[in-house]
């Protein structure tokens, strides 16, 4: 149901390898950007999946490394893109800095023909789909306004066509009824009740993703039995002082957060260049084995009663 693109995934800082913090979340025909570091943009076009329908964009927090891509690709979307509106999203501090750099730089200079939507995050539902919810939820980062997300696909009952046949039932509204919850009275006065036709609920799969955080002990209640949960791993244990000077948690933290909450796959990201990919890798693993420290370009997928799956990238797979 839910397919992630990391459009970049190091911590601060661009590196060789890896450029500052991006994500796309792919449901259905809706797209979804996850923050907007420097050089967005670029990472979108070579990720295959283009800017078409790219029109909501979630903001983790205020920080210049999760926003500064806005100015470009607002520019580019009203100057070669057929979208006339686009949805930002994000808590007051961090519209109050989109704000100065789209409206006094960017919008003010070009007067640029797309009408943006600033709004305001609260710890609620934001958006219903027919098939799936997103949601925000607070985080502890420096300073304030700082959310997570949830992409959380809606549970459903099967239709058991077998069943179906064996009571005579007509091909037509009566099954969709059926298929929403509602008894229906057949022509012959026969009255059909879903159970009758529906197989057990089935679980939609849920995605997290918390951008920087320096706690872990105020999210488990959100990160509780996801599929995937994407989060930080900026610094070792060995340095986790310093990790919570800066408001950030280490990778033993995230992955013992998934551990004793239930979840299915661990995607680490915001990687910073102090470390060796692969020492980030052996610390979460000890705690978590299955984590993923993800690389730019990174694609997995999220479907029901399937592992996540991770998609072919475009780099190779040497280490860092």
């Amino acid at each position: 149901m839910f397919e992630i693109v990391f459009l970049g995934t190091s911590a601060s800082a661009p590196s060789i390898h890896r450029g500052l913090p991006a994500q796309i979340v792919l449901a259905g025909e809706h797209r979804f950007l996850v923050d907007c570091g420097e050089g967005t943009q670029r990472q979108i076009l070579r990720s295959g999946v283009g800017f078409k329908r790219l029109n909501r964009i979630l903001l983790t927090h205020s920080h210049l490394d999760h926003i500064l891509g806005l100015g470009g690709l607002i520019s580019t979307f009203a100057s070669w893109e057929e979208m006339s509106e686009i949805e930002i999203w994000g808590g007051k501090p961090t519209l109050d800095r989109v704000q100065k750099l789209l409206y006094g730089v960017v919008l003010d200079y070009e007067r640029l023909p797309i009408k943006i939507h600033l709004i305001e995050l609260r710890p609620t539902k934001l958006m219903e789909a027919k098939d799936f919810t997103v949601s925000a939820f607070p985080v502890t980062h420096r300073g304030q306004g700082n959310f997570g997300f949830i992409f959380q696909e809606k549970s459903r009952r099967p239709f058991l066509t077998d069943k179906a046949e064996t009571l005579n039932l007509p091909v037509g509204p009566e099954r969709a009824r059926l298929v929403k919850g509602e008894t229906v009275t057949l022509k012959d006065g026969r009255i059909i009740q879903p159970d009758m036709v529906l197989g057990e609920t089935i679980r939609g799969v849920k995605l997290v993703h918390i951008g920087d955080t320096s706690r872990t002990d105020n999210v488990t209640e959100f990160v509780q039995d996801a599929d995937a949960l994407v989060i930080e791993a900026t610094f070792l244990n060995e340095n986790v002082e310093e990790a919570r000077a800066f408001g950030h948690i280490t990778a033993r933290e995230a992955a013992t957060l998934a551990l004793e909450n239930g979840v299915k796959t661990l995607l680490l990201t915001h990687v910073s260049r102090r470390y060796r990919e692969r020492d980030i890798i052996d610390e979460a693993r000890q705690v978590f084995p299955n984590t993923y420290v993800v690389r730019d370009l990174d694609q997995f997928a999220l479907r029901r009663d399937h592992p996540v799956e991770k998609k072919v990238a475009l780099h190779s797979e040497t280490d860092e």
